[in-house]
């Protein structure tokens, strides 16, 4: 299964997943990391949500199609793809078609008291 894990990392996690990943050659696996969980949340809103889970395992997408299957109109999943598109968290084909390359999607941060 393609799963990518979504999350809270800081400068330092992320250079370690890249360290281990050179020094080992091991892939460590998909990731897509926020700064703060503040940063998360304001990008992935609900709406957001909805696109990634009608997006996931289902293969390049038009943005039409998105949103017949999220039951919205056309030019608010235009604005939430191209926040999702500039996270990274979606691509565009050649085709122009929007593909998230995700079979599965994990959630990965702490909450630590202040």
């Amino acid at each position: 299964m393609n799963t990518v894990t979504i999350g809270v990392s800081s400068i330092e996690e992320i250079s370690e997943r890249f360290l281990e990943a050179w020094n080992t050659g091991k892939p460590q696996g998909a990731y897509r990391s926020f700064a703060t969980q503040e940063l998360l949340w304001k990008t992935l809103t609900s709406k957001r949500w909805e696109i990634l889970r009608a997006m996931t395992g289902a293969g390049p997408l038009t943005l039409r199609e998105t949103a017949r299957r999220v039951g919205r109109d056309v030019k608010g999943v235009h604005s939430d793809v191209h926040v999702l598109l500039n996270a990274g968290l979606l691509d565009k084909t050649e085709e122009g078609k929007i593909l998230f390359p995700f079979d599965a999607v994990h959630v990965d941060f702490m909450l630590k008291a202040a």
